[in-house]
């Protein structure tokens, strides 16, 4: 009998700080119209001193166990580009925290499109019989490397964390994941890269430069890859679940970038309606955004229950993936509003 992993429980989580567009262009001589004419963003949420990811994975991944009536799964997979260390990984650190030591626990570094391969990596090891439960949570705090005097890359990103819970099921129930489309093109990884801190920089023998432990990205490039391939990959995978982009009800995207979304919308042929965003108010969370999302939009009514949701993201590597499900009857844990 074929078993599909069903999405069953959803969290997302923010730090209380909230950073807005005049107190970034005030620091970078810029305005709060200009950040926001180019980006769709007006604030984000930044984590204060001594706050790391996996603090705020543990909070999301605790709002999607009370979401899905659980304490614990067989398995956690998080997504993130900022662990703790870089040695060991985060992910055993949050499951410790969350009660569930014994369980599986490992990283998924795959950028902003960290999310949907995390929730690839935990559909298959439900599907073929290795969890029976996972969390998969998107967590990252690029606050923490992006460098502060750069007017094009700070005032994109901000920080938080969202997850959700899969467990064995159906797959024709509502809350099936899948099919996946994943794809890369590692010719393209300067374009988004932070050179410092890995073997690379190491090997050379040279010391240090303070300036490469910050992350650089060419705008403009970016802006059209991500609209390429988020545009394709969600073509093909559509065409992998026998459906026409006409029966997409709600198109959830990493949000990177407002214009990007409305982009790739229009070129799926889809109203501008079907777009869900929070972008104006937590900015791009990298891993985080497509489950942060998600938890708004149920919060607000966005993404109702019943309908067909295409989840989609464009990052670093370059990656890019993209799935489908019909979205399931979830109840969001007491404490979760909207952001």
């Amino acid at each position: 009998m074929t078993v599909a992993a069903v999405i069953c429980g959803l969290g997302g989580w923010v730090p209380p700080r909230i950073v807005t567009n005049d107190e970034v262009g005030r620091e970078l001589g810029v305005t709060d119209d200009w950040i926001h004419g180019r980006t769709g963003i007006r604030q984000r949420h930044v984590c204060d001193a001594g706050t790391a990811t996996s603090d705020l994975a543990l909070r999301a991944g605790e709002r999607a166990l009370c979401s899905a009536r659980t304490t614990r799964t067989d398995a956690l997979v998080l997504a993130t580009a900022t662990p703790d260390h870089q040695i060991p990984g985060t992910a055993p650190a949050v499951a410790a925290r969350l009660g569930m030591a014994g369980a599986a626990a490992f990283d998924v570094n795959a950028v902003c499109t960290g999310f949907v391969y995390a929730l690839a990596t935990g559909a298959a090891l439900v599907r073929g019989g290795l969890a029976g439960s996972v969390l998969v949570i998107g967590a990252d705090t690029f606050s923490t490397v992006v460098d502060p005097a750069d007017e094009i890359v700070r005032p994109l990103f901000g920080d938080g964390a969202g997850a959700v819970v899969l467990r064995a099921g159906d797959p024709g129930e509502p809350g099936a994941v899948g099919p996946f489309d994943l794809g890369s093109d590692g010719g393209g990884h300067e374009m988004i890269i932070m050179p410092g801190g890995g073997s690379r920089q190491r090997a050379g023998g040279a010391l240090p430069d303070p300036a490469g432990s910050y992350m650089t990205m060419r705008g403009r490039e970016v802006f059209v890859n991500a609209v390429t391939r988020m545009t394709e990959s969600s073509r093909a995978v559509l065409a992998r679940a026998g459906r026409e982009t006409s029966d997409v009800d709600r198109v959830v995207g990493h949000q990177a970038n407002i214009r990007i979304l409305r982009t790739m919308v229009r070129q799926l042929g889809l109203p501008e309606d079907r777009l869900v965003s929070n972008i104006d108010r937590v900015g791009n969370t990298s891993a985080a955004s497509i489950p942060l999302a998600l938890a708004d939009g149920v919060a607000s009514g966005r993404v109702a229950a019943g309908e067909y949701v295409l989840l989609s993201a464009f990052g670093a590597g370059l990656t890019w993936g993209s799935t489908v499900l019909e979205w399931p009857e979830i109840a969001l844990d007491e404490g979760e509003t909207s952001v």
